[in-house]
């Protein structure tokens, strides 16, 4: 019998928890095992001990799961062609999306030539053939959104000899990279550069550090298209930790400033399909709900309870104690009205109430 990630919290073989992951939480019983007592566990110091109470049913990290809770259909996005192993899909005039449904790329045609903006590797191979479906011109302009890999690594491998432009962060995180696969940019910008080519136009802006220091946005203004990567993600749960922001208030200030901006269409760099306004919305309303759960339960959570007396001394312990039961209040508050509207909710919820709680006692 599967057991599903949403399933209540008990004895399973299949399961494991990294201790000091969720402090003291529950490692069930094997096979008709008994749950150990605090005398037993005592005697095993560092292996993990009953749940906390009020414990979620929702597995936390480091717990191992044989099914996730289903993908809503309506996110599961359009096939992809598994002879070509790409999808293409015309946002405007000239300006293309190309996705295997799980990274984005996008490309502009123009009179005399081809402007990329990311080359993912798991895309890199397929975008020349998908540019070939619409044009025949060369890659003139390459755009880095950001300088990280998984959207960046593919870069080298177009060929040509195109103008590669991005912000001055990215260029100096590519600097120290040395990365081949990732060639520098030729052209750089502080605050805001408009890419013209022939009748096309991009605009190019840096809003601060979010995700990746240097993480811009893309905007086409006559295909009412905005591009910004790893920081909305429409539909779905944010990847984990809010999307390893490396400064959580200023995320929060983007996707906010995301949503005021006059855009039709979002590429998000993730998952099946493109964005709406109302999909930004909905990732803001989330957060701030994630937030204000995590501050509520900080200011209510008393520090030392649940704890073995043996571990008073041991400030770590005391303190990953109270964060762990923070975060359980944090996660049984948002979960009824999150969990059936953000597909892969399940897989990153205990993510996003740690980064909260971690951001507000500290940033």
């Amino acid at each position: 019998m599967l057991q599903h990630k949403h399933a209540p919290w008990r004895a399973e073989t299949k399961r494991s928890l990294r201790s000091g992951m969720i402090g003291v939480v529950a490692l069930a019983a094997c096979l008709g095992h008994a749950i150990p007592t605090t005398a037993q566990a005592q005697a095993r110091p560092g292996e993990a001990g009953t749940a906390y109470k009020g414990m979620p049913s929702l597995a936390p990290i480091g717990a191992r799961v044989d099914q996730n809770l289903p993908v809503p259909s309506s996110e599961v996005g359009p096939a992809v062609d598994p002879a070509k192993g790409y999808r293409l899909q015309e946002l405007g005039r000239g300006l293309y999306m190309v996705t295997d449904n799980a990274y984005q790329s996008i490309f502009l045609t123009h009179e005399t030539g081809v402007i990329v903006v990311d080359a993912p590797p798991s895309l890199a191979p397929r975008l020349k053939a998908a540019i070939a479906e619409v044009s025949s011109k060369p890659i003139t302009h390459v755009v880095y959104s950001h300088a990280h890999v998984d959207h960046a690594g593919g870069v080298g491998s177009l060929g040509g000899r195109p103008v590669i432009i991005a912000h001055e962060e990215t260029k100096r995180l590519l600097a120290r990279a040395k990365d081949p696969n990732r060639p520098l940019p030729t052209v750089t910008f502080k605050d805001r550069y408009t890419l013209k080519a022939g009748g096309q136009v991009l605009e190019l802006s840096y809003h601060g550090v979010a995700h990746q220091p240097g993480n811009i946005f893309i905007y086409a203004p006559e295909q009412k298209t905005l591009m910004v990567v790893d920081v909305v993600f429409p539909g779905w749960m944010p990847w984990r930790r809010f999307a390893l922001a490396q400064d959580v208030p200023g995320y929060f200030e983007q996707v906010a400033q995301i949503a005021k901006m006059p855009f039709e269409t979002f590429v998000g760099g993730h998952v099946s399909r493109v964005g709406t306004r109302a999909d930004v919305v909905t990732q803001l309303e989330f957060m701030n709900d994630v937030k204000a759960a995590a501050a509520n339960a900080l200011k209510t959570t008393a520090f030392g309870a649940e704890m073995n007396p043996v571990d008073q001394s041991n400030p770590w312990a005391g303190f990953d104690n109270y964060i762990d039961r923070v975060v359980v209040q944090c996660v049984n508050t948002v979960s009824p009205k999150w969990q059936p509207r953000l597909a892969g909710y399940d897989v990153y919820i205990w993510d996003q109430c740690f980064a909260m709680e971690q951001s507000l006692r500290i940033d």
